[in-house]
């Protein structure tokens, strides 16, 4: 333990570490590793977005805010334990929620409050854009957003001349540099894997598309300009550190990665960046993220194409409910066990429910659940109805109930993932799970390695979280032996020592997997009954 201690405290004062924080939906985290990309120390923050004329954001004031704090909790905590002042730091880099919409005028002046990925006001900017690109382009992407503004005629547009995500945003004032890693560049507009560059004859076309608009820009000079994993994106300047740090301490001049979205540095935490893996992140929403060998062979509506933080196409099936009413039922539980005098902790109650899944029937004994809080673009429905059903005959037991409230978290994913499985014969060998459900060993890794019919994996990492898989790209950078590539350096220096367990698919859960979906798909035709007429 002392040598360990000794090895951190050196690590600390030669700056032989690195941080990555990173800005998710619902708290802001920092996390400083060492040379053996080990947590030395971390901090976090809460926040909240909130609906602001008609769209969903997050204050200037509290990504500052957010910001600080996270790095004065993680510094307090260094110097509390280690007992040094943290002044420099080898390698930084930032991460944030991928997709949305921020957009600067000459003086770098917000025109509008920023836009998230939650937003679904860019339905038909979208649908044109697909059509125009013959390309997938979601709803959440900043290029929609972009496209949707200018289709609303708002004031702002002809001001723009810089448009970015929260990531970029970041990094831009940290470093005075308009940079952004490949992986979240892919969620602002459409990449030319060939060249890790944004493709050229997309931005023509959408140039010839608003060139009636007397727009004084063009759209390649609005974005920034694009970063492969392990480049140098610029380095904190003086405002910068302090900025992040406002007693002083922390020195300017140190590296900055390419910034990166959470999809990206969640591929980077499960070792996921090599063709024929992928990750399934599970929370409030659920994505899956699989490397691609191959382009598919047509556009899917329930795809989208974005790449990993080095550079390769990634097939993203996104579906915006998970386990929101996993949580609610649990919830109503809670109560019960309340009323009767028996307080459970929350961990101790996750465990007892879900675990019951596995002495279920293999197909939920004809139960039929919809998880479904928001509106799903993959099944066509745009308001949210949770909803469970059953028929007399049904086996109506606990067991079943709770299988089948985790079948349904991954039912609209999975008629997403049938699209490149079974359509276009993507080979998917291994997939990495991670997020809250996961907390709850085996049981949602074997309903997962059913609902995908591959063999699903959990790292002893997985709980570390998209702001340590950012610091192991700032690592990365700095630390990668000549032309060694991001998956070779995470195969054999991050994860050669840190072991998972993996859970091959039960073809008799598989089957009753399968005979579920038939009765979920045949059953949408109740809840857009229940979206267009209940309540």
């Amino acid at each position: 333990m002392s040598n360990r201690w000794s090895s951190i405290t050196q690590a600390i004062d030669k700056g032989d570490t690195s941080l990555g924080i990173e800005f998710g939906s619902t708290r802001i985290k920092a996390v400083l590793i060492d040379h053996r990309f080990q947590t030395i120390a971390s901090g976090s923050y809460e926040w909240e977005n909130r609906l602001q004329d008609g769209y969903w954001t997050y204050s200037l004031e509290d990504i500052i805010t957010g910001l600080q704090q996270a790095y004065a909790e993680m510094k307090h905590q260094v110097e509390h334990i280690y007992g040094i002042p943290l002044r420099t730091i080898g390698s930084i880099g930032f991460s944030a929620m991928m997709h949305g919409y921020m957009a600067m005028n000459d003086k770098h002046e917000l025109l509008v409050p920023f836009r998230t990925w939650r937003n679904t006001t860019t339905g038909r900017a979208a649908r044109q854009l697909t059509e125009l690109f013959q390309f997938n382009i979601p709803e959440r992407w900043s290029i929609a957003h972009l496209y949707q503004a200018i289709l609303n005629q708002e004031e702002h547009v002809a001001q723009i001349r810089f448009v970015t995500t929260l990531a970029g945003y970041i990094h831009w004032l940290l470093t005075g540099n308009k940079a952004l890693g490949v992986g979240d560049a892919s969620g602002m507009f459409p990449i030319d894997k060939s060249i890790g560059d944004y493709q050229e004859s997309m931005i023509k076309q959408f140039d010839e598309l608003v060139a009636g608009q007397g727009y004084a820009w063009k759209l390649r000079n609005l974005l920034p300009q694009v970063y492969t994993a392990g480049e140098k994106a610029g380095v904190l300047s003086a405002a910068g550190a302090k900025m992040i740090d406002p007693s002083n301490q922390l020195q300017a001049g140190i590296p900055l990665c390419p910034p990166e979205g959470d999809a990206g540095t969640g591929m980077v935490a499960t070792n996921s960046v090599k063709k024929r893996t992928g990750n399934v992140s599970v929370g409030t929403s659920v994505f899956a993220m699989i490397v691609l060998e191959n382009q598919l062979s047509k556009v899917y509506p329930e795809i989208d194409i974005v790449t990993t933080p080095n550079g390769y196409p990634v097939g993203m099936v996104h579906a915006n409910n998970c386990s929101s009413d996993i949580n609610a039922w649990l919830g109503l539980f809670r109560e019960f066990s309340d009323l009767i005098g028996q307080k459970v902790e929350t961990n101790q109650l996750y465990s007892l429910m879900l675990n019951q899944a596995l002495e279920a029937d293999p197909d939920g004994g004809g139960l039929l659940s919809y998880g479904y809080f928001s509106g799903e673009h993959i099944t066509g429905l745009e308001q949210g109805r949770p909803l469970f059903v059953r028929t007399p005959e049904s086996k109506f037991n606990l067991a079943n109930f709770m299988r089948i409230q985790l079948f349904t978290s991954f039912g609209a994913l999975k008629i997403g993932m049938d699209l490149m499985t079974k359509e276009e014969n993507v080979v998917i060998e291994r997939i990495y799970g991670h997020g809250g459900l996961f907390k709850t060993p085996v049981v949602v890794q074997k309903i997962m390695a059913a609902a995908m019919n591959v063999p699903v994996s959990v790292l002893s990492t997985a709980g570390e979280g998209g702001a340590w898989g950012m610091a192991i790209l700032a690592s990365y950078m700095v630390n990668k032996a000549h032309g060694e590539r991001l998956e070779d350096f995470l195969d054999h220096k991050v994860f050669k020592e840190i072991h998972g367990q993996e859970i091959p698919p039960d073809p008799v859960d598989v089957k009753g997997f399968e005979t579920f979906m038939d009765r979920y798909k045949k059953g949408l035709v109740i809840e857009r009954a229940a979206v267009d007429s209940l309540f």
